[in-house]
C-alpha cells in the first residue's frame, strides 16, 4: 500500500517482513486459540478422571470402591452406575459422562460402566492426536466418520 514501508505493512498483517510471526511482547495475555486449548484439555482431563474412577471397577477382577457422602453414609459397591451416581462431580464434562451413563442405562439396562471406560478411551485418543497438533474439528469429523463406518459393519453382520 501507498506510503506503507514492507515493514509497516507486514506487522499491520501480523508478520513480519520475512514471513515470520510477531515475537509476543512481554505481559502479554494468552491468546484465544490458547485459551481454547487449555479448555479442551481441561474438559479430557475431567472425563478421563471420571473413566479412571469406574474403570477399575470393571470385570471379573473389578474392585469395590467405597464412597463416603456428606452425611456420612458408607456406599460400598462395583456397580458403574451406583458409583457414578453417588459421586458428585462439578465439571461440566464430567457431568456429561454421568449423565451418558444413565441415558445407557435406560436404553439398555447394562453397560454403564463400559460405555464411560470406552468414552474415557476415547478422550485419551483425543489428547495423543491433539499433542500431535491435528485440529480438533479434524479429529471431530474423523470420528463421525469412523462411527458411521462401525455402524455399516455392524448392519452387515447382523443381516
Amino acid at each position: 500500500p501507498r506510503g506503507m514501508d514492507k515493514m509497516s505493512f507486514c506487522t499491520l498483517l501480523g508478520g513480519t517482513p520475512d514471513n515470520m510471526p510477531p515475537k509476543k511482547a512481554q505481559g502479554e495475555t494468552k491468546k484465544d486459540s490458547d485459551k481454547s486449548g487449555d479448555v479442551r484439555m481441561s474438559n479430557i482431563t475431567a472425563g478421563k478422571g471420571v473413566a479412571d474412577c469406574v474403570r477399575t471397577s470393571l470385570g471379573p477382577r473389578g474392585m469395590d470402591k467405597m464412597i463416603v457422602e456428606p452425611k456420612g453414609e458408607v456406599v460400598i459397591s462395583n456397580d458403574g452406575a451406583t458409583i457414578l451416581t453417588k459421586l458428585q462431580v462439578t465439571h461440566p464434562c464430567s457431568k456429561m459422562l454421568v449423565e451418558l451413563s444413565r441415558a445407557q442405562d435406560v436404553e439398555a439396562g447394562d453397560g454403564t460402566t463400559s460405555v464411560v471406560v470406552l468414552c474415557g478411551a476415547l478422550l485419551r485418543a483425543v489428547e495423543t492426536l491433539m499433542e500431535k497438533g491435528i485440529h480438533p474439528t479434524q479429529i471431530s469429523e474423523s470420528f463421525q466418520l469412523a462411527a458411521r463406518k462401525a455402524e455399516e459393519i455392524v448392519t452387515g453382520m447382523s443381516s
